[in-house]
């Protein structure tokens, strides 16, 4: 099986919401089975012994009341579906339907009704599966409580500021894991290539949700070539489009064309595995949706700006140098690949949200704060793209408030949007 299959897979169970429940329902059956055996070879105390007509009333009520927590959570989670797409982004679906309460609910939800049904049928005109119905109600109560955390946490999350802050957790982790990475795999050097000799394409239509580096490098190690990605991750790639050059002076395997694209996993949709970009692009998409006419809610902005505030602290404090030559232990390039420079994530995240954001004097306060910021703690490098942003800053603010009292305020810092303290902390100095 392939690397981008096996990388498909997981994706696809990871995003599933009836693999885990069906697994749980599985093993609720067996879990039936062993506790009979066990009720055949162990004695309860009279306590935990149960007449056959109690244990199949409690039963029957159990079967009954997973049946009816599935539905309600599955109410909830439709609910969690129409809330996402009308008020945040469409994009933060697949961060909601790969909650780990949500699959873990279900499959005990599931688990505790296959193993309740399961006992009703080893109760007996004159036995009854004593363990079997005490672990039942064990599990009852069980799922109970996780649908309780997972109904706590539904509410929480219905703040589009929640949805801001879990796409920024999800983005460190990424930075964290990915580009950190690539810090230390790879040099920004330019090699000279030459023309390929070998030009690979796709043939399936997709984005591109991962690439596996580890196994290109190798690949073009003992073949001794260099490959150069011709698309990025994130790139919707069409069935034909050019995704490899092979370049070497000697012979490429006939195999290259059938091996390289399994290397390259494709998907109907972005994921954040190895792309950090896509996490920013669902906070800004919040922060634009706010700023919409329909909703205008900018203090919705300001909150995800907080967000995407510590999300480029992070970035701007890596070398980020575009594009990225992977080599192997010998030190040899093996491939190139396009890489974000600290300018492509500086205007993705605030580049829409300054445009809809234009004339208010919240975004426009809170967007200052944020890349004065930024200005001073970012590496050297990076501070030109960051003094440009706030350029342009002043030129929407110029032509957004032409005229306006107010054009003195919007040009004001203020880390809250507005109502923050004139002075900040840095600014304070103490007196005696």
């Amino acid at each position: 099986m392939s690397w981008a299959l096996l990388f498909r897979a997981r994706e696809y169970l990871r995003g599933s919401l009836w693999f885990y429940p069906l697994a749980g329902a599985i093993l609720g059956a067996l879990l039936a089975l062993l506790t009979q055996q066990a009720d055949a070879s162990v004695t309860v105390p009279k306590g935990w012994q149960y007449a056959p007509s109690t244990a199949s009333t409690v039963l029957s009520t159990i079967v009954g009341a997973t049946v009816g927590l599935t539905g309600f959570v599955v109410t909830v989670a439709v609910l969690a579906i129409q809330m996402a797409t009308g008020t945040f982004s469409a994009r933060y679906m697949r961060v909601w339907y790969r909650d780990r309460l949500l699959r873990a609910v279900l499959t005990v939800l599931a688990g505790t009704l296959t193993f309740a049904f399961s006992l009703l049928r080893q109760v007996g005109t004159n036995q009854a599966p004593n363990i079997g119905v005490s672990v039942a109600g064990f599990l009852l109560v069980v799922s109970l409580v996780l649908f309780l955390l997972f109904f706590d946490r539904f509410i929480h999350r219905l703040r589009p500021v929640a949805v801001a802050a879990l796409a920024g957790q999800v983005a460190m982790r990424t930075i964290a894991t990915v580009t950190r990475a690539a810090e230390v795999g790879t040099a920004s050097a330019k090699i000279a290539t030459g023309e390929p000799v070998l030009i690979v394409s796709t043939r399936r239509d997709g984005s591109i949700q991962a690439i596996n580096v580890r196994g290109l490098v190798r690949w073009a190690s003992r073949h001794d070539h260099l490959l150069a990605m011709q698309a990025a991750v994130g790139d919707f790639v069409v069935a034909g489009q050019h995704v490899i050059a092979v370049f070497s002076e000697g012979h490429v395997p006939a195999q290259a064309s059938r091996q390289l694209p399994r290397m390259v996993a494709l998907g109907v949709e972005r994921t954040m595995e190895q792309d950090p970009a896509f996490a920013i692009r669902i906070m800004a998409d919040i922060a634009v949706k706010a700023l919409s006419a329909a909703i205008n809610d900018p203090t919705t902005a300001v909150q995800a700006l907080d967000h995407l505030g510590n999300v480029l602290r992070l970035l701007g404090s890596t070398p980020l140098h575009g594009p990225l030559t992977f080599r192997d232990r010998a030190g040899t390039p093996r491939l190139l690949m396009p890489g974000r420079t600290w300018a492509d994530y500086l205007t993705l995240a605030v580049t829409e949200i300054r445009e809809y954001g234009s004339s208010s004097i919240q975004v426009t306060r809170r967007l200052r704060a944020m890349l004065e910021d930024l200005q001073e703690s970012v590496h050297p490098e990076h501070r030109p793209a960051v003094d440009a942003e706030i350029a342009k800053l002043d030129a929407t603010i110029a032509i957004g408030f032409a005229g306006s009292v107010d054009e003195d305020q919007a040009r004001t810092r203020d880390r809250q949007g507005i109502g923050g303290p004139v002075a900040s902390a840095a600014g304070l100095t103490a007196s005696t």
